[in-house]
C-alpha cells in the first residue's frame, strides 16, 4: 500500500471511523483502524464488534480532496497513534507507504515517521453489504427523533433493553421510545410505505450516528433481525441490535387526567432550573403546588436551605394538585420541546404525568413522581 492524501481529508475520515473504537476493545486489532486501498479508493474501517464504521475516499486530483494511490494494499494502525501523528504533521499532503508488511512510513513536510502496525488479515472480517430491507429518511428528521427520545434511555447495564431506543413501525407510523424505568420519551412520526419492524438500537450507537450526520440530506436505514446500518455519502455505520423484547409501554401512558396546566416554556424551564439548585443526595427534588389561584415550585434541604418559585402566568384546568418530581428529569424533557407553550397533564398527585407540546401530541414525555414523607 502506498498513497498520498490531503491531510485534512484524512483527519476528517479518521475522526469518523475512530468513533467506533472503544478503549476496552475485545481484540487487539479493534484498537486500530484498518487502511485498505483498492478499486481507486482508500477504505478506512473502525470497530469494537458492537458498532462498526466504514468510509471510503475516492481518488481525486482536486487539492481539497486530493488522493493519489500508487499501490494497493492493507494494514491496521493503532487509532490513537495515527490520529496524533497526522494532526501534528506540518504539511497539507501526507504520504503513507507500507515498508515490510506491518511497518508503515508516514511522510509529510520535514517529518518522517515509521509505525509498527498489524497485518490486515488479523483484522476481523466485517460484512458491510447493504441489507435487503431498507428505507430512506431525512437526516434532520432522524436527528430530531433521536435527540427528543435518547436522553430517556438508561446508562446502566442492569436492564440491557433499557439502554437502547426502540423503533417500531406499524400502521404507517414510526414509534420511537426510550425509557429508563423512571421516565419515558415517545415520538410518533407518520411515514407511508415502510415494512413492519420492531427493533431496539443501543444508545451508544445512536449517539455516534447523530454526531456523524451534520450535513447529509438523506440517510438510508437498512436492517435485519440482528443488525442495522445507517448509510450516507460514502459511509456505513453498522451496529448490532439489542437482543431482548422491549416492554409494552403504551399502557404506561395515562389517557385521562384530573389536572392540566399550560406554561410558557421559557418561564417553567427557568423556574425549575433555579429550584434544582438545591439537591438532596444529588437529586433535585421539587414540589409543585398548583391550583386556579397559584402555581408554586419549591425545594429545600437541611444542609443547603430552601427556594420558592412563584409562576404568575399559567393556564389551569381541573383539580388542585401537589406533586413532587425529579427536577433533572423534567428539565431534560422540556429541552426537547419546540413550541413556545408546554402542557403538563396530571392523573393524580401520586401518578405518572406527561409533558407535551401545546396542540401537538406527536411527542410525549412521561415522568414518575417522587414520594415524599
Amino acid at each position: 500500500m502506498h498513497f498520498l492524501i490531503n491531510k485534512n481529508t484524512l483527519i476528517n475520515h479518521l475522526n469518523l471511523v475512530s468513533r467506533a473504537i472503544s478503549n476496552f476493545s475485545p481484540l487487539p486489532a479493534y484498537s486500530g483502524i484498518k487502511f485498505e486501498t483498492k478499486d481507486s479508493r482508500l477504505y478506512l474501517t473502525g470497530s469494537d464488534s458492537d458498532i462498526s464504521i466504514e468510509t471510503y475516499i475516492n481518488s481525486d486530483t482536486d487539492e481539497k480532496n486530493y488522493l493519489e494511490i500508487k499501490k494497493d494494499g492493507a494494514i491496521v494502525i493503532d487509532a490513537r497513534n495515527i490520529l496524533d501523528i497526522i494532526r501534528k504533521i506540518d504539511s497539507s499532503v501526507v504520504e503513507l507507504e507500507i515498508l515490510d508488511g506491518c511497518t508503515i512510513a508516514i511522510t509529510g513536510g520535514s517529518s518522517k515517521i515509521q509505525l509498527i502496525g498489524m497485518y490486515a488479515n488479523e483484522y476481523p472480517v466485517l460484512d458491510f453489504k447493504v441489507l435487503e430491507n431498507n428505507f430512506d429518511i431525512k437526516s434532520d428528521l432522524l436527528k430530531l427523533i433521536i435527540n427528543q427520545t435518547l436522553f430517556a434511555t438508561s446508562d446502566k447495564e442492569t436492564r440491557p433493553v433499557f439502554t437502547g431506543l426502540n423503533f417500531e413501525y406499524s400502521n404507517n407510523n414510526l414509534y420511537v421510545t426510550g425509557t429508563d424505568g423512571y421516565r419515558l420519551a415517545k415520538k410518533v412520526i407518520s411515514i407511508d410505505g415502510l415494512f413492519d419492524f420492531n427493533i431496539t438500537i443501543p444508545r451508544r450507537s445512536l449517539n455516534e450516528v447523530i454526531k456523524s450526520l451534520e450535513n447529509h440530506e438523506m440517510v438510508k436505514i437498512a436492517l435485519s433481525e440482528s443488525k442495522i446500518q445507517f448509510i450516507f455519502d460514502n459511509t456505513i455505520i453498522q451496529t448490532r441490535l439489542i437482543d431482548a423484547k422491549f416492554p409494552e409501554t403504551n399502557k404506561l401512558i395515562p389517557t385521562q387526567f384530573s389536572t392540566e396546566v399550560i406554561f410558557n416554556l421559557t418561564d417553567i424551564m427557568k423556574s425549575i432550573d433555579r429550584a434544582s439548585f438545591i439537591k438532596n443526595d444529588d437529586i433535585s427534588l421539587i414540589k409543585l403546588e398548583v391550583s386556579e389561584e397559584k402555581c408554586i415550585l419549591s425545594s429545600k434541604s437541611q444542609e443547603v436551605g430552601s427556594i420558592v418559585e412563584t409562576i404568575d402566568t399559567f393556564d389551569f384546568k381541573g383539580e388542585p394538585l401537589t406533586i413532587s418530581f425529579n427536577g433533572r428529569y423534567v428539565l431534560e424533557a422540556l429541552k426537547t420541546i419546540k413550541n413556545e407553550k408546554v402542557i403538563f397533564k396530571f392523573a393524580g398527585d401520586m401518578d405518572r404525568f406527561i409533558i407535551q407540546e401545546y396542540d401537538n401530541a406527536d411527542l410525549t414525555q412521561l415522568i414518575l413522581p417522587v414520594k415524599t414523607y
